[in-house]
């Protein structure tokens, strides 16, 4: 007899409340609409103070027209979610991404990118930043310097590293919770193919 694979959400360490008061709570807060079914928000405004905290960071770095570059934000975000082996953060990024105009190829490179052929200059130097403070928790002096050569300004310098140590904190937020995806949408897009080190179901 085949077991019956757990739904998602069953394995949650703390419970999601519903939307229609994850709704009540992100308004009162003052956070967009758009977080509020997410299912990161319907755990995290258990904690409301918390998460208005974390959804006024992701709303400047997400929404207002920042100086760094949109597509080299998106990579460090699919990066950091191959790496980890977080589903939601690469599929929910992936949707992100692709709604933005990145094209398919050049996300599905973020998996391999120093033999990927399809990226630029300043799209390897970011994603080589992204390596190396995942790694060792900070960028050496080179990458540095070759980040510096694409990005011009000292407030998209400072929101590179900002980026990544925020997509890394939701990142281990999202595995240690075990947030999964919202019901509907399909595991590791495009193709479903996961890191080994992934779990199963967030």
């Amino acid at each position: 007899m085949t077991a019956t694979p757990p739904a998602r959400g069953s394995a949650l360490r703390i419970p999601m409340m519903s939307v229609e008061e994850a709704q009540k709570i992100a308004a009162r807060e003052g956070l967009p609409e758009i977080m509020a079914p997410l299912s990161v928000f319907r755990v995290l405004l258990r904690h409301p103070a918390l998460a208005r905290a974390l959804g006024g960071l992701l709303k400047m770095l997400l929404l207002e027209g920042n100086p760094l570059d949109g597509r080299l934000r998106e990579l460090i975000i699919m990066r950091i979610g191959w790496l980890t082996g977080s589903n939601y953060e690469w599929t929910q990024h992936w949707r992100y991404a692709r709604d933005m105009g990145i094209a398919e190829d050049v996300l599905l490179a973020c998996r391999s990118w120093e033999s990927a052929t399809v990226l630029t200059d300043a799209d390897r130097a970011v994603l080589r930043a992204t390596d190396e403070t995942m790694e060792s928790g900070r960028i050496s002096d080179a990458t540095w310097a070759e980040c510096a050569r694409h990005i011009e300004s000292v407030e998209a310098r400072l929101e590179l590293v900002v980026a990544i140590g925020n997509w890394r904190m939701f990142s281990q937020l999202l595995l240690t919770l075990r947030i999964p995806l919202e019901e509907g949408l399909e595991d590791w897009m495009p193709d479903g193919l996961r890191p080994a080190r992934a779990p199963q179901d967030f």
